[in-house]
């Protein structure tokens, strides 16, 4: 699955390993690895881990 922020197009590979969160900052390790997206507001944040819940 992918997500599009700001022209960026991250892909996140299912089963989804761990993620950290501090505040704008997200950090995903996937199948593909960590990858840190960088959002710059918290409600953007948010928005993302509804996402990754909810797929």
């Amino acid at each position: 699955m992918s997500y599009t922020y700001n022209g960026t197009i991250y892909s996140i590979k299912s089963p989804v390993n761990s993620i950290s969160v501090n505040k704008q900052n997200i950090v995903v390790n996937d199948q593909n690895g960590s990858q840190l997206i960088k959002f710059t507001n918290v409600s953007d944040s948010k928005c993302f881990l509804e996402w990754v819940y909810q797929a």
